[in-house]
This record gives structure tokens, sequence and C-alpha cells, in this order.
């Protein structure tokens, strides 16, 4: 539930709502805006009848149910939208943040060219993999701590905040001592230990859709995250399984809108994993921003044809600065031309 406190309600009555709503059995998620309060009451209690009654007390504007089961990342909770902030980078505040680099950092010079380059075509984050989860257990599973330490060059010589991803419970430590934002991939979205343990890391958090995943599935992995008490969540809709085989996933756009409607949280789009073809990645990028995304994660590789993963999909230095050439004065507004 939602308890809307009036404009200009004071700190004790604020104070007080909180404390009926723990009497109650419920968890109270504070939000302060600029000029009235939202409290949220969260949990499982038969004493939901009590905190409605919450509408007689002293400052309350109004108690609202709240209609979905994912219940702090609902856009009722917040209606004018969350803005995480990487290092600077703003996602969500209404101009368009890229994220771009290889699937995999295969070297020092692979990965400092490639930062050197997205950031001169206007990258606002680089992402790298250092931790690869492959189908095949024959296939490159990344460099680990050796390539985190060259992303963290990379970072200090570009001045571009670095996103990498994270499996398992006992990396999150690590990762986050040299990423600015720790990814949830596709696969792991339903892993819900390590969503419990990264609703406690103090890092931003970009968070996949599983590539069979609803957006009530995916919107209840990313209520973990902020029930856990981590309210920096981006979400990255990179393409789900369907029938079509002429591409690796199915970019769902209706997704993205539909994502933005139904929460308050930032939402991206990987037409990159989305698509498989790199040929399609500046389309798609402009449907999805047309759609609502928040930003785009693009692959770029200096030469794809020798990279260890995803070749396929990335884009060459050439072809990603082409892209960003869509952009406007800044390189933050893309225009569908």
């Amino acid at each position: 539930m939602i308890i809307n406190m009036l404009p200009g309600a004071s700190e004790e009555q604020i104070q007080h709502v909180m404390e009926r709503i723990k009497e109650c059995g419920f968890t109270p998620h504070i939000i302060r805006g600029a000029e009235r309060t939202v409290i949220g009451a969260v949990g499982n209690s038969d004493r939901r009848s009590e905190v409605e009654a919450l509408q007689a007390a002293p400052g309350v504007e109004a108690v609202v149910a709240i209609a979905h089961p994912f219940k702090l990342v609902s856009r009722q909770l917040r209606p004018g939208g969350t803005v995480v902030e990487v290092r600077g980078v703003r996602i969500g505040g209404g101009e368009p943040a890229v994220m771009a680099g290889p699937c995999s950092v295969e070297s020092r010079e692979q990965i400092l060219e490639t930062a050197r380059a997205v950031r001169a075509a206007g990258a606002h984050i680089l992402r790298g993999g250092a931790y690869k989860p492959r189908t095949s257990p024959y296939d490159f599973q990344g460099l680990g701590v050796e390539a985190l330490e060259f992303l963290k060059q990379a970072r200090e010589e570009t001045g571009l905040p670095v996103v990498t991803e994270v499996m398992s419970t006992d990396d999150v430590d690590l990762v986050s001592e040299y990423a600015d934002m720790l990814q949830v991939g596709a696969r792991n979205m339903q892993n819900f230990p390590l969503l419990r343990c990264l609703a406690k890391a103090q890092r931003p958090i970009l968070l996949k859709r599983g590539p069979s995943a609803t957006i009530k599935e995916w919107l209840l992995a990313a209520e973990y995250l902020l029930a856990g008490g981590n309210p920096q969540v981006v979400l990255c809709e990179r393409g789900i399984k369907t029938f079509e085989t002429e591409t690796r996933n199915t970019l769902d756009l209706a997704a993205i809108a539909l994502a933005k409607e139904l929460s308050h949280l930032p939402v991206i789009a990987d037409p990159s994993h989305g698509t498989g073809r790199r040929s399609l990645i500046p389309a798609m990028s402009r449907a999805a921003l047309a759609a609502g995304a928040d930003g785009l994660m693009i692959e770029v590789h200096p030469c794809p044809e020798r990279a260890l993963s995803d070749g396929p999909q990335s884009l060459d230095l050439a072809g990603f600065a082409a892209l960003m050439s869509t952009l406007d004065a800044g390189h933050r507004h893309l225009t569908v031309r």
C-alpha cells in the first residue's frame, strides 16, 4: 500500500505513520520528494485494514492500494520515475545513456582501444565482460580478475564508468572493487541468492531480462533488489526466445514501453543480443529509444571477425561511430531518420 503524505507534512507526522506501519507488520519504505513524501507499506500481514485506517492520521492525504505484486518497483510508488547515477552518468533523466564495449575483455590493448574509440564517439559508459556465462563449457569464459584490472585501467585513462557482469555471490565484493555498475545477466535474472546479495551491494545494478521471462517475472526480480535495500536498479530488455530463427532473439519493444508504464525504474535496450545481427543494430537502437528506452547497450569490438565471443553481433569501431553520428549535438538525443 502507498501512503501519500500532504505537502508540508511534519517530520513528526511522517515518523508516526512509519511507526504505525511497523506495528501492523509491514515494512515502511520512504520516498522524499521536493514537495511531498510517499511511504510504501510492503509485506504480508492480516492487518491491512489498520494501514488503510491511516487515512485519518494527521498529515496523510491518501492511502492507495498497489494493484501489482511488485510493490516497490511499481510506478504508483514513484510516478515521476527514478534516475540512477553511475559515477555522474544519469540513466532515466530524459537523455539516453549509451553503454558500449566488447562482449568479452580479451586483452589490455583490445579494451583500451575500444574504450578510447567509444569515448570519442560519444558513449557514456564502458561495458566489457570479465566473467562470461557460455552455453558450451569449451567456449571462452573470460579473463576474470585480469580483465577487471584492464577495465580499471580503461576507466582511469578515458574517465568512462565501467559496467560488467557478476555471476556468483562469491564474486560480488571483488567485482564491486573494480566496476561502477554490476550487471545481472539474462541467465541469472532469477538467481535469487545472487539478487539478495546484490541488494546489499553499494553499486547500481543493471538487471537483464531473462530469455524466457515474462515482464512480471522481470519486475519481480527487480523487486528483490529494492526490497533488499538497493534502489539503484536499471532494467535491460535484451530480447526473448520466440519461434523466429533469423535473429538470435526477438527484441521486445513493447516490453520497453510497458515496463516504463508499470515501473518507475529506468529501462534500456540491448539490440546486440536482441537481434544477433550487426546490420540490425542501428535500426533497432532507434526503435528502442522511440519506444521510450532510457539508453542502449551496444557490443563493440575493434575487429569483430576475431572476437572470442559474439563477433556477428558486434559493431566495429567505425560502425559504432556511424551509429552515434545519428545523435544530435552532444551525442545525447537519438533522432529517427
